[in-house]
């Protein structure tokens, strides 16, 4: 049977990238592609770094509205996070002890996220891809939907699956496949064309939040930065122009239509036509999304149920794994 996971770290508000990029892909997934669909909150590897837990108890509950009210089902597909389904932990250090510390050292994203005090960096944060691997093998995960900066972590799940089976002469995993949605837009900082849409950038103004309301949405839209040329008629004319691209690459990503085909109606106006046109757009998309999430953030008993509910059916997928993991390494338990 075809089946998909994928992850997301509890850190409050979702933004316009992350819907862009991920969020709206699993929601057609969830209702296109076949198979069963798992999307977790990945709290577990929240605490690579120091968090208040008052505030990861609350980012988790806000990222799973966040989540539902853009369109995940929890009836169509399971919605759980780590925390709730031990076998997360427990297959971690079972693959912790079959992955090489080589191949961690060849992880990029522990040198970009530890910076200059690598040191002092925890245990957890050089080690989380193996707990990653731990994630995707737990439920003999046939594919991941990754980005470019993902696909050395599944190559490494991958390396750890064909290790563990040689090394115990059993077929316990399943080697997953990545998937690359064709749909997924990389959303830029509207402060700065050459910078991903982040969470972690001190300005609000540099993303739309899906809380914002439409006068808020107006205002960051208005204020984007870019630059007084006007539109090309084709995509190949905003090369260098990375602010520009940008705002055409939302639209575009919003309306579904290409850049090409935006450009098309855009030709030859400045932003001063384009940017009310794009708010409008972004404004309507959008309000029935902070709409659902007002909703479910007034109800916590709510979203506590659908994790709970959700953590059950993965416990019950994960079970089977974890029990032949264990067999396969002599371990009694």
């Amino acid at each position: 049977m075809m089946r998909t996971l994928s992850g997301i770290q509890p850190t409050g508000n979702l933004h316009l990238g992350n819907y862009l990029g991920a969020i709206r892909n699993w929601v057609r997934m969830q209702d296109e592609m076949p198979g069963e669909k798992l999307y977790f909150l990945a709290d577990l590897h929240a605490i690579t770094v120091h968090n208040d837990p008052a505030e990861l108890t609350a980012n988790t509950r806000e990222m799973a509205a966040a989540l539902m009210a853009a369109g995940i089902d929890p009836a169509k597909a399971i919605l759980f996070n780590q925390a709730r389904v031990p076998a997360h932990a427990e297959l971690g250090w079972l693959l912790f002890c079959t992955a090489r510390i080589g191949w961690l050292n060849r992880m990029t994203q522990f040198k970009e996220k530890s910076g200059k005090n690598r040191e002092g960096a925890s245990v957890g944060l050089y080690a989380y891809p193996v707990l990653q691997a731990a994630d995707v093998l737990l439920y003999q995960t046939t594919h991941v939907p990754v980005g470019d900066d993902q696909k050395q972590h599944l190559e490494l799940a991958r390396d750890i699956a064909a290790k563990f089976n040689l090394d115990t002469g059993t077929e316990t995993f399943t080697l997953p496949e990545p998937t690359i949605p064709p749909t997924a837009a990389r959303i830029m900082s509207l402060r700065d064309g050459n910078a991903k849409m982040s969470k972690s950038d001190p300005s609000d103004a540099s993303r739309i939040n899906l809380i914002d309301d439409a006068d808020t949405i107006m205002t960051k839209i208005r204020k984007a930065k870019t630059d007084a040329e006007p539109l090309p008629s084709e995509a190949a004319g905003l090369e260098g122009r990375a602010e520009a691209k940008n705002l055409v690459a939302i639209y575009a990503a919003m309306a579904d239509e290409s850049v090409d085909d935006v450009l098309a109606r855009f030709a030859g106006q400045g932003f001063g036509a384009f940017k009310p046109a794009l708010s409008e757009l972004l404004v309507e998309t959008l309000r029935p999304i902070a709409t659902r999430l007002g909703e479910l953030k007034a109800d916590p008993a709510a979203i506590d149920a659908a994790l709970e509910n959700g953590a059950a059916r993965a416990t019950a997928l994960a079970r089977p794994t974890i029990d032949a993991a264990y067999a396969a390494l002599g371990l009694c338990r």
